[in-house]
């Protein structure tokens, strides 16, 4: 039965595809880099195509395969005889390059490094299927991780250095062995891909850039909606897998949610592993967590999403399990990974529940002691941390990128013109938000939905700060904090050209900077005008027998004026209009005037 030629072999001949799949057949010298023979055939076919044919060969001198490609491109695949992924991988790709040149481009290069082939030779070829000369590149010792590449001049066909390009293998499987390993932590190369817009896939790379990877390119493809099998297409899949190899990048990233058979497909596809932008968020909230619940809820999230697209693997996740008490039906493999997921996520979510009831008990005490609560929401990366640390004091951690701090943090704040309030930092929110992430953070999102005020913290230097800040609304009605009142605070006035602009979209926000103090107290005195909307102010007399009133005054309330009378305490009180009503019917007869 004849081997298959594999590639773009549309609109050949079957006759011809018998030709170029007789070369499975061609005959290795044991010294023999490649035999002038099939060079000469794979120029003939090559010139006749206009396209490129690689042939990967292995030291014994099997034919592995056959590809066809574009007149600039062939998959470039990955045949690995060897399981060690540090040494040569015993194959080496001769392929011809229609047009010319025996040039090695950067993605013969690329694909020497990322797959450890033994070698990779470019064949030029002319527009009457003549060799104009053949190169060679081999891999050497490392650099900063990275194998050095020493490339051939380009020889003659007839010069062609066959038995010393035989040795140089050799010597290559020694070299790569050697020279700098480089850190084993060193980030990721991530190659983008989105077809949402330009700015999506700018936002991505902030996220990429985030969790630590070096982004090496970004590739935009106007789509209507997604493919299902691959996301891009099969076509586009197959020049990812040459922008990668090109690239250098070890990872693609997709700036949409995959499925589960879509990642599967274009990891195939591309040689290369492929995460999407909510496993990059998740990624991202799993470095940032610190406290023992943020770490739970990251994990919670984690679990669910990979429940949702856990699917066979061939007949690894397929294989019944054997001994005594698992014969029978059993479970598959992959049952068994579900279960335990579901478990898991039981146990997590019996944890979080926990963690909820004390975090209730907390709010009840503070409800008992009337503290407001005042809550900094607002896309990631807008500064809520730093207005935190400019206000409290309080320390947190803040750097310029998405999602710099993770878990909730409170702080008293004492008001200019008295009073007091609890400010809480919340996450940050982003576009396109995993669904479960916000499951998982609706515990710690409750505070925001309980809050007697939120401030929406906007970045007035971003050009998408209108875009955000809608983003912020849709995600504060996902979890019911869409009543509460609120103010616009517009940050980076001072880093701002255009923040005049949102204004008019923005009516009532307060200009600060965060980073330098600018309009902090005008800030201070908006919270403050809010917090006592819905304050009534009571003018009461105290008698000194019932003392015990002016201490729960003090807990309900602010005290205002203090005064000693003949028969008792003079008092000026602001009370919630719950707590006015409350004290007005248990001593209305002390009340001397309302407001």
């Amino acid at each position: 039965m004849p081997q298959e030629v594999h590639g773009n072999i549309t609109g050949i001949r079957e006759s011809q595809l018998a030709e170029i799949a007789a070369i499975y057949d061609c005959p290795f010298e044991y010294d023999e880099f490649a035999p002038r023979d099939l060079l000469i055939e794979l120029a003939r076919h090559s010139c006749a195509l206009n396209r490129e044919i690689a042939v990967y060969v292995s030291r014994d001198g099997d034919v592995l395969d056959v590809t066809v490609g574009v007149i600039d491109s062939v998959p470039l695949l990955d045949l690995r005889l060897r399981r060690n992924f540090r040494r040569l991988s015993c194959v080496r790709c001769i392929h011809t390059h229609p047009g010319g040149s025996a040039q090695l481009s950067d993605v013969d290069i690329s694909a020497l490094r990322s797959l450890m082939l033994d070698s990779m030779c470019a064949v030029g070829v002319d527009d009457n299927g003549r060799i104009t000369g053949v190169s060679a590149a081999f891999l050497g010792e490392k650099v900063n991780g990275m194998p050095s590449v020493a490339i051939s001049e380009i020889y003659p066909l007839k010069k062609m250095p066959q038995a010393e390009w035989m040795q140089e293998i050799e010597l290559a499987d020694k070299r790569v062995l050697l020279g700098d390993d480089g850190a084993e932590d060193a980030p990721e190369r991530a190659l983008l891909i989105g077809i949402d817009s330009e700015k999506s896939l700018e936002e991505l790379q902030a996220l990429a850039e985030s969790a630590g990877a070096i982004v090496v390119g970004k590739i935009f493809q106007k789509r209507p909606k997604p493919d299902t099998a691959t996301f891009v297409g099969s076509g586009k899949a197959a020049e990812l897998q040459l922008d990668a190899q090109a690239a250098e990048a070890d990872l693609l990233i997709v700036d949409d949610e995959l499925t589960g058979a879509q990642t599967r497909n274009l990891e195939e596809i591309t040689g290369v592993k492929v995460v999407d932008r909510t496993t990059l968020i998740l990624d991202i909230f799993a470095q940032r967590a610190k406290s023992g619940e943020g770490k739970l809820q990251v994990q919670l999230a984690q679990l669910k999403y990979r429940a949702g697209r856990l699917i066979g693997q061939g007949l690894i996740l397929s294989r019944l399990g054997g001994g005594i008490g698992t014969r029978g039906p059993g479970e598959t493999k992959l049952e068994i990974d579900r279960r335990r997921i579901r478990e898991q996520i039981t146990n997590l979510k019996r944890e979080l529940d926990t963690l909820q009831k004390q975090r209730q008990l907390r709010r009840k005490s503070r409800e008992k002691n009337a503290i407001p609560i005042v809550s900094l929401v607002g896309y990631t990366n807008t500064g809520k941390s730093t207005l935190l640390n400019k206000i409290t004091d309080a320390g947190v951690y803040a750097e310029n990128k998405l999602f710099a701090t993770l878990d909730a943090v409170s702080r008293k704040v004492e008001l200019p013109d008295g009073g007091e309030f609890l400010l809480v930092d919340t996450v940050g929110f982003i576009s396109k938000l995993p669904h479960d992430l916000i499951e998982a953070f609706k515990s710690t999102l409750e505070e925001a939905a309980l809050s007697d005020l939120l401030l929406i913290v906007s970045d007035a230097s971003s050009e998408e700060m209108i875009f955000q800040h809608k983003v912020v609304e849709d995600v504060l009605s996902q979890i019911g904090a869409d009543t509460q009142p609120r103010l616009d605070v517009l940050n980076k006035c001072d880093l701002a050209e255009h923040d005049e602009n949102a204004m008019p979209a923005l009516p009532g926000a307060i200009r600060i900077s965060a980073k330098n103090g600018q309009g902090i107290d005008d800030l201070l005195l908006a919270i403050g005008e809010k917090l006592r909307k819905d304050e009534k102010k009571l003018t009461m007399l105290v008698p000194f027998a019932q003392y015990g009133v002016l201490a729960e005054l003090r807990q309900k309330g602010r005290i205002l004026e203090e005064n000693y009378e003949d028969t008792g305490s003079r008092v000026v009180v602001m009370l919630k209009t719950d707590a006015a009503g409350q004290i007005a019917a248990r001593y209305g007869d002390m009340i001397l005037d309302a407001e």
